[in-house]
């Protein structure tokens, strides 16, 4: 699941989906976490970072991100697999890119959700592993 996931939701997406790309609080890491123990279920979960410090934004700063991340692997038991960011609009994504895969090493995991249709060849450079490219699919939005 791409996309903001509200803490009334979560018993339909652990249901329903394999991946969260949108993982950003505490109280949406012990939901996702009591759900999914529920039904057996072990997602595959991305930390949404908010590099821009954008206050429209979700996701967690990056002083923050290595003490969520332990607290989700460890108190949640959740299968943390990458980071995930949208950088601000209309900004160079590279140094935004460069910070997430620093960020991704750091704290040592695997993949990294980065990059859209408009950015997606610079997020391969920087080591995405996921990206979301649907207005090259499907158009874009009218």
């Amino acid at each position: 699941m791409i996309g903001k996931l509200q803490t009334n939701k979560v018993k339909y997406a652990v249901s329903l989906f394999d991946y969260i790309h949108s993982l950003d609080s505490i109280k949406l890491a012990e939901k996702i976490s009591i759900e999914q123990k529920k039904i057996n279920k072990n997602l595959k979960i991305f930390i949404q970072v908010n590099l821009g410090n954008e206050d429209q934004k979700s996701g967690i700063d990056k002083e923050n991100l290595k003490n969520f991340y332990e607290k989700c692997t460890k108190e949640f038991q959740l299968n943390i697999i990458g980071l995930m960011c949208l950088p601000p609009q209309d900004a160079a994504v590279r140094p935004y890119f460069s910070d997430m895969e620093k960020l991704n090493e750091f704290i040592g995991l695997k993949d990294l959700s980065i990059g859209m249709s408009s950015d997606y060849l610079d997020a391969i450079d920087y080591g995405a592993t996921f990206v979301r490219i649907g207005s090259k699919i499907f158009g874009n939005r009218s």
